[in-house]
């Protein structure tokens, strides 16, 4: 009779272990997502600047639109993940370029 005793505690305390690890392992996940999307932005954001400055470089104009580094420079983003903000201020001066993360509902 003891030892049905010890094999239910036994079998508990590994579940609840199993439980905790799954928890933690969680939590890990999600933490690590979370910088990866972070890193994304900066990764969007130096790639806008870039293709910016070299667009710049090479016809002395900034780009009118966000659609136009699309098309001629390549620039592609997940649009379902990030909005970028582009406001033009006119051909000599830098654009405003914001990436901002969309909201979840």
């Amino acid at each position: 009779m003891r030892k049905g005793r010890s094999d239910s505690a036994k079998t508990a305390f590994t579940l609840i272990g199993f439980a905790l690890v799954l928890v933690i392992f969680l939590i890990a996940v999600k933490s690590a997502s979370g910088g990866n999307i972070e890193r994304q932005q900066e990764s969007l954001e130096k790639a806008i600047q870039r293709d910016v400055t070299y667009c710049y470089a090479t016809t002395g104009r900034y780009p009118k639109t966000l659609d136009y580094i699309e098309r001629v420079y390549g620039l592609t983003y997940d649009k379902e993940l990030f909005t970028v903000e582009y406001v033009v201020q006119g051909s000599k001066i830098p654009p405003i370029v914001r990436v901002d993360r969309v909201e979840e509902e």
